[in-house]
Order: C-alpha cells, then sequence, then structure tokens
C-alpha cells in the first residue's frame, strides 16, 4: 500500500505554530491532507507529529494520527530520513504492508494531485530510491556572487563573468514538497539526492519556501493571484 506521511512539528521557531497557521482561510497543514486526499493515490495519510493541538486539526482534516511523534524526534536538528523511518519502523510493526512513502510537507499550498501522480508513476516505473519535486533556479547560478566584507564581491564561479545567460547550463534545486521514497531507501538512509533519485519538475509559480515571515506573505499573495479566475 501507499501511505503519505506528513510531518508537522510542533516547535516551529522562525513562524511560531508554522505548521498549523492561518493561510488564506484553513491552517496551512489542510492543503498537504486535501491534496494527499484528492489524488486518490493512498490508503492512509498519516501526520507524524508530537502535538496533540496539530494532532487534533490534523483529524479534523482527514487525517490519521495513530502515533505521536517522540521528543527527541521533534526537535531543529531532526531531519526527514529520522521522521520517515519512525513512521516506518511504526507502520511494520503495526502490519501495514509498506509499497512506498510519500512525504508530504504541512507547509505545501501550491502542490497538485498531478506532480504527486507523477511523482508516483516515476518511481514506480525506474526501480528508483526517490523521486522529488524540484524547481529551475530562475537566474543563472554561475553568475552568483558572495560579499568578501562591505565593500568587495567576489563570483563563485569566475570563469563564468562574461557567459551569456542562455549559454549556461539550467540549475534546479528541491521544490520542498513531496519525496516519494522506497522502504529499503528510508530504513538505509540513502540521501535524496543521488543517481537513483528522480526530480519532478514543478513551475516556478507553484514553488514558495515558507520559512520567514516575509516568505509567508508573499506566498499568501501568489496563492490568491493563482485563484483569481483567468480573464477570457
Amino acid at each position: 500500500m501507499n501511505i503519505a506521511i506528513i510531518p508537522a512539528r510542533g516547535g516551529s521557531k522562525r513562524i511560531p505554530r508554522k505548521n498549523i497557521k492561518m493561510f488564506h482561510g484553513k491552517p496551512i497543514i489542510a492543503y498537504s491532507i486535501e491534496v494527499a486526499k484528492k489524488s486518490g493515490l493512498f490508503e492512509h495519510i498519516i501526520v507524524s507529529t508530537d502535538d496533540q493541538e496539530i494532532a487534533e486539526i490534523a483529524r479534523s482534516y482527514g487525517a490519521e494520527v495513530p502515533f505521536m511523534r517522540p521528543n527527541n524526534l521533534a526537535d531543529d536538528y531532526t531531519g526527514t530520513l529520522d521522521v520517515l523511518n519512525h513512521s516506518l519502523t511504526w507502520l511494520e510493526e503495526n502490519n501495514f504492508n509498506v509499497t512506498y512513502i510519500c512525504c508530504i510537507y504541512a507547509t505545501s499550498p501550491f502542490l497538485t494531485e498531478h506532480a504527486i501522480a507523477k511523482g508516483r508513476e516515476q518511481i514506480m516505473s525506474s526501480n528508483l530510491n526517490y523521486t522529488f519535486s524540484a524547481t529551475e533556479y530562475n537566474f543563472p547560478i554561475q553568475r552568483a556572487f558572495y560579499f568578501n566584507d562591505l565593500s568587495t564581491i567576489s563570483m563563485f564561479q569566475p570563469e563564468h563573468l562574461t557567459s551569456r545567460s542562455q549559454d549556461l547550463i539550467p540549475a534546479f534545486h528541491d521544490a520542498g514538497q513531496f519525496y516519494w521514497c522506497s522502504p529499503s531507501a528510508i530504513k538505509e538512509s540513502k540521501p535524496f539526492f543521488s543517481s537513483n533519485s528522480a526530480a519532478i519538475i514543478i513551475p516556478r509559480q507553484l514553488v514558495h519556501d515558507i520559512d520567514t515571515l516575509d516568505d509567508w506573505e508573499q506566498a499568501e499573495l501568489a496563492f490568491e493571484i493563482l485563484q483569481k479566475p483567468i480573464r477570457k
């Protein structure tokens, strides 16, 4: 069976209570639960949390919370693979026959059923460890620079100082929406990004990394624009 795991700890620092903060009229985690339900791909949609309020809200939107995550897996240093490993161990100990796990982040209001389905199709057809959402950088990373001090800069790749943008190889980054995972890859803590992973490309307008309050405001504005009907 395919199982969605939505990690949602209670102790977010930069945006307090981020995973249940109201986003256009409902807790942001509701969007992740709803898109998982709409996809029709999962026998179970489980929220992994250490927080009773998050658990109650998750259940009210149709997710399951059959276990509470221990505190030692709910701090600022716990990685996604640790959370998935804990969830997978619980599932197997309770006789769930897991084919694939799809980790869906709780702050993914732009995620679509189509993207999730493409990820599932890719991992099933190619015997991969993972498939995950990604998008293209909106500026050539080869032209990036850093500050040496307050007045001088250096390029990361000075050999591209005069390169034309159209001549540079496009670069992509993790969109932070979902990861389809094989159980064996989770158990062995294999890295998400390797030659045995595939990226599902998401349009840039559907990718918003929400880590700060500024990010949150920008995401809400973008979401509002996307909801407006297209004038013909």
